[in-house]
Protein backbone atom coordinates (compact mmCIF):
# COMPACT_ATOMS: atom_id res chain seq x y z
CA UNK A 1 0.00 0.00 0.00
CA UNK A 2 1.31 3.45 -0.80
CA UNK A 3 1.99 5.79 2.09
CA UNK A 4 0.49 9.22 2.06
CA UNK A 5 3.01 11.93 2.88
CA UNK A 6 0.70 14.26 4.81
CA UNK A 7 -0.83 11.75 7.21
CA UNK A 8 -1.70 13.33 10.54
CA UNK A 9 -1.85 11.22 13.68
CA UNK A 10 -2.81 12.14 17.25
CA UNK A 11 0.32 10.62 18.78
CA UNK A 12 1.37 11.05 22.38
CA UNK A 13 4.78 12.50 23.19
CA UNK A 14 6.02 9.03 24.10
CA UNK A 15 4.75 7.57 20.82
CA UNK A 16 6.49 10.34 18.86
CA UNK A 17 9.70 9.74 20.80
CA UNK A 18 9.51 6.00 20.08
CA UNK A 19 9.06 6.70 16.35
CA UNK A 20 12.14 8.97 16.41
CA UNK A 21 14.12 6.40 18.40
CA UNK A 22 13.26 3.76 15.79
CA UNK A 23 13.90 6.19 12.90
CA UNK A 24 10.33 5.86 11.57
CA UNK A 25 8.49 8.68 9.84
CA UNK A 26 4.73 9.04 10.19
CA UNK A 27 4.47 8.70 6.40
CA UNK A 28 5.88 5.18 6.77
CA UNK A 29 3.51 3.90 9.47
CA UNK A 30 1.66 1.76 6.92
CA UNK A 31 4.87 -0.12 6.13
CA UNK A 32 4.48 -1.93 9.46
CA UNK A 33 1.92 -4.46 10.67
CA UNK A 34 -0.02 -3.58 13.80
CA UNK A 35 1.90 -6.11 15.91
CA UNK A 36 5.15 -4.43 14.80
CA UNK A 37 3.74 -0.99 15.64
CA UNK A 38 2.76 -2.29 19.05
CA UNK A 39 6.43 -3.10 19.77
CA UNK A 40 7.92 -0.05 18.03
CA UNK A 41 5.59 2.39 19.81
CA UNK A 42 5.46 0.44 23.07
CA UNK A 43 1.67 0.64 22.73
CA UNK A 44 -1.23 -1.68 23.38
CA UNK A 45 -2.56 -3.78 20.53
CA UNK A 46 -5.72 -1.67 20.48
CA UNK A 47 -3.72 1.56 20.22
CA UNK A 48 -1.50 0.15 17.46
CA UNK A 49 -4.63 -0.89 15.52
CA UNK A 50 -6.08 2.60 15.97
CA UNK A 51 -2.92 4.33 14.76
CA UNK A 52 -2.68 2.05 11.74
CA UNK A 53 -6.37 2.60 10.92
CA UNK A 54 -6.09 6.38 11.19
CA UNK A 55 -3.16 6.31 8.79
CA UNK A 56 -4.80 3.86 6.36
CA UNK A 57 -8.07 5.80 6.18
CA UNK A 58 -6.13 8.94 5.24
CA UNK A 59 -4.87 7.19 2.10
CA UNK A 60 -8.37 7.71 0.71
CA UNK A 61 -8.45 10.91 -1.40
CA UNK A 62 -9.89 13.90 0.48
CA UNK A 63 -10.14 12.03 3.80
CA UNK A 64 -8.39 13.69 6.70
CA UNK A 65 -7.73 12.85 10.33
CA UNK A 66 -11.17 13.97 11.59
CA UNK A 67 -13.10 11.63 9.31
CA UNK A 68 -10.56 8.85 9.94
CA UNK A 69 -11.35 9.29 13.66
CA UNK A 70 -15.08 9.05 12.84
CA UNK A 71 -14.52 5.68 11.18
CA UNK A 72 -12.63 4.40 14.24
CA UNK A 73 -15.43 5.82 16.44
CA UNK A 74 -17.81 3.51 14.53
CA UNK A 75 -15.47 0.57 15.22
CA UNK A 76 -13.72 0.22 11.87
CA UNK A 77 -9.99 -0.40 11.75
CA UNK A 78 -9.31 -1.12 8.08
CA UNK A 79 -10.52 -0.38 4.59
CA UNK A 80 -11.09 -4.11 4.18
CA UNK A 81 -13.78 -3.94 6.90
CA UNK A 82 -15.58 -1.24 4.89
CA UNK A 83 -15.83 -3.30 1.71
CA UNK A 84 -19.43 -4.05 0.79
CA UNK A 85 -20.77 -1.58 3.37
CA UNK A 86 -23.37 1.02 2.48
CA UNK A 87 -22.49 4.72 2.83
CA UNK A 88 -26.07 5.70 3.69
CA UNK A 89 -26.32 3.02 6.39
CA UNK A 90 -22.96 4.04 7.83
CA UNK A 91 -24.29 7.61 7.99
CA UNK A 92 -27.45 6.49 9.74
CA UNK A 93 -25.40 4.42 12.21
CA UNK A 94 -23.06 7.36 12.83
CA UNK A 95 -25.90 9.82 13.49
CA UNK A 96 -27.60 7.34 15.80
CA UNK A 97 -24.38 6.79 17.77
CA UNK A 98 -23.63 10.54 17.94
CA UNK A 99 -27.21 11.43 18.83
CA UNK A 100 -27.52 14.29 16.34
CA UNK A 101 -27.65 15.01 12.63
CA UNK A 102 -24.40 15.45 10.77
CA UNK A 103 -23.51 17.64 7.84
CA UNK A 104 -24.67 15.92 4.61
CA UNK A 105 -21.18 16.05 3.15
CA UNK A 106 -20.09 13.54 5.81
CA UNK A 107 -22.38 11.03 4.11
CA UNK A 108 -20.53 11.76 0.88
CA UNK A 109 -17.31 10.81 2.70
CA UNK A 110 -18.84 7.55 3.90
CA UNK A 111 -19.87 6.80 0.33
CA UNK A 112 -16.35 7.65 -0.92
CA UNK A 113 -14.57 5.45 1.61
CA UNK A 114 -16.79 2.45 0.78
CA UNK A 115 -16.22 3.08 -2.94
CA UNK A 116 -12.45 3.32 -2.41
CA UNK A 117 -12.38 0.19 -0.21
CA UNK A 118 -14.00 -1.74 -3.04
CA UNK A 119 -12.19 -0.26 -6.03
CA UNK A 120 -8.95 1.43 -4.86
CA UNK A 121 -9.88 4.11 -7.43
CA UNK A 122 -8.03 7.22 -6.26
CA UNK A 123 -9.57 9.51 -8.88
CA UNK A 124 -12.70 10.36 -6.87
CA UNK A 125 -13.15 12.65 -3.88
CA UNK A 126 -16.07 13.00 -1.48
CA UNK A 127 -17.84 15.68 -3.53
CA UNK A 128 -18.13 13.22 -6.42
CA UNK A 129 -20.78 11.47 -4.30
CA UNK A 130 -22.98 14.50 -3.55
CA UNK A 131 -25.45 13.93 -6.38
CA UNK A 132 -25.73 10.24 -5.57
CA UNK A 133 -26.48 11.09 -1.92
CA UNK A 134 -29.04 13.77 -2.83
CA UNK A 135 -30.84 11.38 -5.18
CA UNK A 136 -30.82 8.57 -2.62
CA UNK A 137 -32.14 10.76 0.22
CA UNK A 138 -34.82 12.32 -2.02
CA UNK A 139 -36.06 8.82 -2.86
CA UNK A 140 -35.52 7.12 0.52
CA UNK A 141 -35.35 9.85 3.16
CA UNK A 142 -33.85 9.07 6.57
CA UNK A 143 -34.69 6.28 9.01
CA UNK A 144 -37.45 6.78 11.59
CA UNK A 145 -34.90 6.40 14.40
CA UNK A 146 -32.88 9.38 13.14
CA UNK A 147 -31.99 11.72 16.03
CA UNK A 148 -34.19 14.79 16.45
CA UNK A 149 -31.30 17.18 17.07
CA UNK A 150 -29.68 18.87 14.10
Amino acid sequence: MKSKKNIKLPLTGIEKANLRKNKIKIANILDFATDELEVLLNATNERAKEIYALAEFQTVPSVGIKFAEDLVFLGYYSLKELKHKDGAKLTDEYEHKKGYWIDPCVEDQFRLVVYFANTKDATKTWWDFTEERKKFRAENGYPKRRPQKA
